[in-house]
């Protein structure tokens, strides 16, 4: 089977259209959840750890060398490890955001009802059922 006609089974399919669908809201929301981390949560944990800027958080390993020109002649070598929490503040909202679509989603998930009972089947519940009547009659004389 040809490349193009694997590629078009699947556009077909509509799995193209979900993935496709899935990556811009996923960007999007990326957006909404990065200005919520930056601008809701943050600054009031930022304000309880003693006014903080977590962005600003890091380890300088070299700092820089300014020449006399004011030029920097060498960079900053530095760990940056408040964008790794603010990073991590970002993970965790959406982690809980998806867990609370996923619980919503799962609570009001219509559930099919189970199939009717095949004519097979039907059958011998009717002849189960006449057994055990028989046997209450037999039992009871």
């Amino acid at each position: 089977m040809s490349i193009l006609k694997e590629f078009r089974e699947f556009a077909i399919k509509g799995n193209f259209v979900d993935l496709a669908v899935g990556v811009i809201i996923g960007a999007a929301s990326g957006k909404v959840v990065n200005a919520l981390v930056e601008k809701v949560i943050m600054p009031p944990i930022g304000l309880a750890t003693g006014k903080v800027n977590f962005n600003e958080l890091r380890i300088t390993l070299q700092p820089a060398q300014v020449g006399p020109d004011g030029k920097e002649l060498v960079k900053e070598v530095a760990v940056n490890y408040g964008a790794a929490l603010q990073s991590l503040f970002e993970l965790l909202v959406v982690a809980s955001v998806v867990v609370v679509i996923v619980r919503l989603y799962n609570r009001f998930r219509t559930s099919a009802p189970p199939p009717a009972p095949s004519a097979q089947e039907t059958l011998l519940a009717e002849i189960r059922d006449l057994l055990a009547a028989q046997r209450g009659a037999e039992s009871k004389e």
